[in-house]
């Protein structure tokens, strides 16, 4: 089955201790359509400006994501720059130039509305729930959020949650979130507020899931070089949700096997600079790399 997805299409400015780089391909629906386009097929809706190079619109047609829900605008695409340091988990923002992102309403084209899987990436919740009310019947709802939502926009998005599956958030915007400092009784206080599942995202320390009465640990993948951790969630989301779409099973089960195929697709993700590794990457090498996540954990039988 397909996924809808809408968020951000913008250009990126990073600099971490292992290099820079200007004005690159980024925004979370970019990075989350992409991932999720080895999985299955990929509905974006997004906004850019008239400065959006068709190089890039190339590429995403190349992984065959439909574009019919991209708008070009006049006016500047969305930018944002930022810094890493050696702490990787820790993105520093130093501008952020809305630009056309700012007046964005999302309006879903003529059949995206039967979407029977939604993505709804990190941007104003108000606008999360207006994707919702355009959609049908979906069969599953994932959002994802962060800080400056939860503080600023805390109704709306607690409004939004009452209708969403799974909640993918990072661990400090849990703890936020349920205004609980402890992680599991935030987990718990989290789940009450609507969704069914909650997708905690640890960086390098991998991810945790509450799900009902129970919790699933994986971590993350040892990698000798990292170079650019943007969009690495966004990425492990496009993973997560492409493989329970591809399946279409949404047992406890599937939901574990997801988690560990979006780790997957994060840790390819920051091997380089915005959507490099993306561009090279094959799905036999995917695959490959869900069998080491599997030994990583592996210890019955073994002598």
């Amino acid at each position: 089955m397909s996924i809808l997805v809408v968020g951000s299409v913008a250009f990126d400015s990073v600099e971490t201790p292992f290099g820079r780089v200007e004005e690159v391909l980024g925004g979370s629906g970019t990075y989350f359509a992409t991932s999720a386009s080895f999985f299955t097929d990929v509905q974006l809706v997004a906004v850019v400006g008239e400065d959006f190079p068709e190089e890039h619109l190339d590429f995403l047609r190349s992984r065959r994501v439909d574009l019919g829900g991209l708008k070009t605008v006049p006016g500047r695409t969305f930018r944002w720059r930022g810094r890493y340091d050696y702490d990787l988990n820790e993105a520093h923002t130093l501008e952020t130039q809305l630009n056309v992102f700012e007046t964005f309403r999302p309006e879903l084209p003529q059949g995206y509305e039967d979407a029977r899987f939604v993505f709804l990436a990190n941007i104003d919740p108000e606008l999360q729930l207006e994707v919702l009310k355009q959609v049908k019947r979906p069969e599953l709802v994932a959002c994802d959020t962060m800080n400056f939502w939860i503080e600023g926009k805390r109704e709306a998005l607690l409004k939004t949650l009452r209708h969403v599956d799974i909640l993918l958030i990072n661990e400090g915007e849990a703890r936020q979130l349920a205004e609980e400092p402890n992680l599991v009784k935030a987990a718990r206080t989290i789940l009450a507020m609507g969704p069914k599942t909650l997708v905690v995202k640890r960086g390098e320390y991998g991810v945790l899931m509450f799900h009902e009465h129970s919790v699933f640990s994986a971590p993350a993948y040892p990698l000798e070089e990292v170079f650019d951790p943007t969009g690495a969630g966004d990425t492990f989301g496009g993973g997560f949700t492409g493989y329970l779409a591809a399946t279409g099973n949404l047992s406890e089960a599937s939901l574990r096997k997801a988690i560990v195929f979006g780790s997957v697709m994060a840790s390819f993700n920051v091997e380089n600079f915005s959507l490099n590794r993306m561009k090279t990457l094959e799905y036999p090498e995917i695959e490959a790399r869900f069998r080491k996540f599997e030994l990583l954990t592996e210890f019955e039988g073994l002598s």
